[in-house]
């Protein structure tokens, strides 16, 4: 099933990609604030002198702001439009990186990391509008994949960059510098950015309370395609999004017996691989639309089976070439998550499609904010017995995958229907 033109298609070109270009940006910053803590977590367990459930309580609480916001933001884009919407997501999650780097109590800095994850919930479900109002629908999943792309480089700048900065410069300079980045691209928004083309603007309809709400909620959910797409999202990104954000370094330093050098170039790996299956599933979709969900399950049974691998190998530290394979094999959640958006995009309309990105975006997020609070209650439960910690992963893809297959025939029946009716809309449009 391929993707259909639609009337009133946006032309994309180059002034698309330039325009598109800032919000991706935008993005971009917004996960390197987001993943910095995955590479300082050892250095904020001495600064503020917690134990892993309290360590997990910062990236657990960014996360619970960040998903409980995804339906207010969906529906804020869907009303406001993009540049207001990105530019009250920079100015929060700037000022909370700098909070963060200022910050003299473990309170303090926990606020800091709401209000980061507050503006952070503003950029992607903007970056997913924005590509939908200045790209043709059929370039929409490879431009989803592209802003996925483009968070995973803001991820490799945090690990590769920040990392160097937090050890050389210290903590309170490294964060407060990186706060710069914020600054320079609420900058570029405010003097290029523009919602749409010209000549396609979206058509007004006057704001109705609560009900408005209530309507854009309900009948984004209604839909088939809105649910999986928040289950594939749900079971998919959240392995990566864990070991990325806060438990990977701690488990191959600690667990695997790595030096931090080493278990950091692991972790460019995971975003290295991201990369580049990103590019490949997003041609494969833009191409093949049948393969959503072959490559989200693949995905998901792939990650399963190395996790397993690594948790039971029978020696003390499972051998490097294993954990090679497990983050090549993690790197390949991120791209699997933006397949989500590919069922929730075509189920809903233009006016409906920030509420439903919101609603699929809650998925991995939910799922990392569990995995997250699990494996630090596991630890401090079983002494730092990782292999019980990460066991929680399994249960989490376990119930993914039971939704996933129940809605998926719905899904694809629902979306049959709309292609014939678009089709129809398409024969009959006048020249």
């Amino acid at each position: 099933m391929s993707a259909v033109a639609l009337p009133g298609d946006p032309p994309g070109g180059r002034k698309a990609i330039a325009v598109w270009g800032i919000g991706v940006s935008v993005y971009f910053v917004a996960v390197i604030f987001r993943t910095s803590l995955g590479v300082a977590g050892l250095d904020a367990v001495e600064r503020f002198d917690v134990g892993a459930s309290a360590l997990s309580t910062f990236s657990i609480l960014q996360l619970l702001v960040y998903a409980g916001m995804q339906i207010p933001v969906g529906l804020l884009v869907d009303r406001l439009g993009t540049k207001k919407v990105l530019t009250i997501g920079v100015v929060l999650f700037t000022v909370g990186q700098l909070g963060f780097a200022l910050s003299p109590s473990y309170g303090m800095a926990l606020a800091s990391r709401a209000l980061l994850g507050c503006g952070d919930a503003m950029t992607f479900i903007s970056v997913l509008r924005l590509g939908s109002r200045w790209f043709p629908a059929r370039r929409g999943p490879l431009v989803a994949q592209l802003a996925g792309l483009a968070g995973m480089a803001g991820n490799l700048v945090s690990t590769l960059v920040l990392a160097r900065l937090l050890h050389g410069v210290g903590w309170t300079t490294a964060f407060a510098g990186s706060a710069l980045a914020g600054v320079v691209v609420l900058v570029l928004l405010l003097l290029f950015l523009k919602d749409h083309p010209e000549g396609h603007e979206p058509a007004p309809f006057p704001h109705q309370g609560a009900s408005y709400v209530r309507r854009q909620i309900a009948a984004s959910w209604r839909e088939p395609g809105t649910r999986l797409g928040l289950w594939v999202h749900f079971t998919t990104q959240f392995p990566a999004m864990v070991f990325l954000l806060l438990w990977g370094l701690p488990f191959l330093v600690q667990a695997q017996g790595l030096s931090r050098a080493t278990a950091g170039e692991l972790l460019t790996l995971v975003v290295l691989s991201n990369m580049l299956v990103g590019l490949v599933y997003g041609q494969v979709v833009a191409r093949h639309h049948a393969a959503r969900l072959p490559l989200a399950l693949g995905t998901v049974g792939a990650t399963a089976l190395m996790w397993a691998a690594v948790l039971v190998y029978p020696g003390e530290h499972a051998p490097m070439w294993l954990l090679v394979m497990l983050c090549a094999v993690l790197g390949a959640c991120g791209p699997a998550s933006m397949l989500g958006f590919d069922f929730a995009r075509p189920a809903n309309p233009p006016e409906r499609q920030g509420t439903a990105s919101g609603i699929t975006n809650m998925g991995g997020f939910v799922a990392s904010m569990t995995t997250l609070f699990a494996v630090g209650v596991l630890l401090d439960a079983t002494g730092d017995d990782y292999t019980v910690a990460f066991s929680s992963v399994f249960v989490l893809q376990a119930l993914g995958v039971s939704q996933i297959l129940r809605l998926r025939k719905r899904a694809a029946r629902r979306e049959r229907e709309r292609l014939v009716a678009s089709r129809v809309e398409t024969v009959h449009v006048p020249a």
